[in-house]
């Protein structure tokens, strides 16, 4: 498919709002949760959401942000690359709905009663335990995210209005994804390698992807 106008403009939106999510899904794991959450310490967990109510608050909402522009992306990526290959496009929205829009969205509901357990007066364990459900919903969420990301690297590499190389960095990303949730599942002693790897292969991967959409929208010619 030649490139126009209106795929040009496509590839920006779904730029514009790939890069939403980096900045709610950022703050929300990384500004928030990393900071309010101690691994093994439910009392201090406890005691951090507690003082700090309105960010985490604020981070579940940066989260929904996030999720209602996946759910966007997700039809956004599927029009740009049907040409590719119309099942596989919607194969790979249909995953990528279901893990983020989906899955991850609905997931908030342990982050959310959390809150209200300690607002209503209970324990700092039970709070401590529907955050460590967050946390595993998240990791589900990661099994189909990651596969969506594969199947667009196919998507990608076979398009005319994307370079190969791009596939190649999105399939890096999906296969980090892949081995977090895998890996948490089988091995979980080894979750900072996991970690590392799948933060590695997400900013490079998905970074790449985000760039390439906001500044060339799509290949010319």
């Amino acid at each position: 498919m030649s490139d126009s106008p209106d795929l040009k403009t496509l590839a920006r939106w779904a730029g514009a709002l790939y890069l939403l999510i980096f900045i709610g899904a950022g703050f929300a794991e990384g500004g928030v949760r990393a900071s309010l959450f101690v691994a093994g310490d439910a009392a201090a967990t406890a005691a951090n959401i507690q003082a700090s109510e309105g960010l985490f608050r604020l981070g579940i909402a940066a989260d929904v942000m996030a999720f209602m522009a996946d759910a966007l992306v997700a039809v956004l990526l599927f029009f740009l690359l049907r040409s590719a290959g119309t099942v596989l496009a919607a194969v790979a929205a249909a995953f990528r709905l279901i893990a983020h829009p989906a899955m991850a969205s609905i997931n908030l509901v342990n982050q959310w009663s959390a809150l209200t357990v300690l607002e209503n007066g209970g324990s700092a364990e039970q709070a401590y335990q529907l955050m460590q459900a967050h946390t595993a919903g998240y990791l589900m969420a990661g099994f189909f995210f990651g596969a969506s990301l594969l199947m667009l690297a196919v998507l990608l590499w076979r398009s005319d209005l994307f370079p190969q190389w791009l596939g190649v960095l999105v399939a890096v990303a999906g296969a980090g994804y892949l081995v977090e949730s895998f890996g948490m599942v089988l091995a979980p002693s080894e979750e900072g390698l996991y970690g590392m790897i799948v933060t590695i292969t997400a900013v490079v991967g998905e970074f790449a992807l985000t760039g390439w959409l906001l500044i060339r929208g799509v290949r010319q010619g």
